[in-house]
């Protein structure tokens, strides 16, 4: 059984909803902002906020203020609606949520931690009982209408590419008549003062494959697929899921290997799944997060795998920044809309080309091209990489 897609769902700092996030790029209107707004944090950095209170995202999600659901929970519950309502999901059919998460509900954890710290009595219970990266699909599940099979990855940076091969594979194996994959991740003082501590934090806007790169720029969000086996499909879907891979480097905890070979891997047997020559690929959707390290490593797998006929390339974090585990759902969902729409998406602040690789990415937003073939990549912590391959 072949699968395809059927429905695209997108929440960002570029904005709520799929057509928020094409006319962003389409103007080439970043949501990296300054410094935070909405999370409470000593570090002054820049980041991906959406720009929408919590008890904002109820309103808009329609559930109770006193739910008090996480941000990341709420992030994921309007991101999958609008993939569901985009594929026209019948209610009656089999409809599986492999869901993926890297900080769960931190932010509220957080909130009670504060209180605890000065008194271990003080601190309100509720806002623990989401920090598992499970409650947060138990409650996207609950409020999206989920009433088969359902579970939860946390792969670091590449949980979403892999939450949709899953998905996919409960397609194939027909335990789902409709599956919706992808991720969620919402910003914490936890994960930015995490990822200051490793030193791979931009104070400026992040310059993906640029000479000058000086790390990532951290941001939330949700991203969100709805599969179907193409037998049952709607005659109008996006394109097909025809490859997906997962390999690991084993190289270091949070570093790739310098060749990339993690990388190389992943899109190789991806491609390999697809039946498709590196030549096929039309565009790829670059994991591309702007640290020394990951762009010289994924230039390094570009060159090995395509050699001199390296397809357009671009990372949208310039957008969006780094929304961890959300990235592989939201980057997926671009390139769905690259292959049914024809979209190529600018890689901003590119300056001067890395001089080792000398590659220069794709500078402008254009649509209408002839997209046959894109690659979506996925690198995270631990040599985790994942590679999805999408095609008409």
């Amino acid at each position: 059984m072949g699968v395809v897609v059927t429905g695209v769902g997108i929440v960002s700092a570029l904005g709520v909803g799929v057509q928020s996030n094409i006319v962003s790029m389409r103007e080439g209107r970043s949501g990296i902002s300054a410094h935070p707004s909405i999370l409470k944090t000593g570090n002054i950095l820049p980041v991906g906020e959406l720009r929408m209170t919590n008890d904002e995202l109820h309103r808009l999600a329609d559930i109770p203020l006193h739910k008090h659901l996480s941000r990341t929970a709420l992030l994921g519950i309007i991101a999958a609606r609008e993939a569901l309502a985009d594929a026209k999901a019948e209610p009656s059919k089999r409809i599986g949520l492999v869901s993926s998460t890297s900080v769960g509900g931190m932010d509220l954890t957080e909130g009670f931690f504060r209180e605890f710290m000065k008194d271990d009595s003080a601190g309100r219970l509720r806002d623990v009982r989401m920090h598992d990266c499970g409650a947060i699909t138990s409650a996207m599940a609950h409020y999206c209408g989920i009433n088969a099979y359902t579970t939860t990855i946390s792969t670091a940076c590449s949980s979403a590419a892999n939450a949709v091969m899953f998905g996919a594979k409960l397609i194939e194996h027909d335990v789902v008549d409709y599956v919706v994959a992808g991720g969620s991740d919402a910003l914490s003082a936890f994960t930015l003062n995490g990822f200051k501590s490793l030193m791979i934090l931009d104070r400026q806007a992040c310059r993906p494959f640029d000479r000058s790169r000086a790390g990532l720029n951290l941001g939330e969000g949700a991203g969100y697929l709805v599969l179907q086996g193409d037998k049952n499909s709607a005659p109008n879907y996006y394109c097909r899921l025809a490859g997906y891979a997962n390999r690991n480097d084993a190289h270091h905890q949070t570093a790739t290997s310098a060749g990339g070979e993690g990388a190389y891997l992943a899109m190789a047997e991806a491609l390999k799944l697809a039946n498709l020559s590196p030549r096929a690929v039309s565009y790829i959707n670059a994991h591309g997060t702007g640290t020394q390290n990951n762009d010289s490593a994924e230039s390094a797998a570009f060159i090995r795998l395509f050699g001199e006929n390296i397809p357009a390339f671009s990372s949208t974090k310039g957008f969006t920044g780094h929304t961890l585990a959300a990235a592989g759902g939201i980057e997926a969902a671009y390139s769905v809309l690259s292959v049914a729409k024809g979209f190529l998406y600018p890689n901003l602040n590119f300056s001067h080309p890395i001089e080792e690789f000398g590659l220069i990415p794709n500078s402008e937003f254009s649509e209408g091209k002839d997209i046959d073939c894109v690659l979506s990549n996925s690198f995270g912590f631990g040599g985790n990489c994942s590679s999805l391959v999408f095609v008409r």
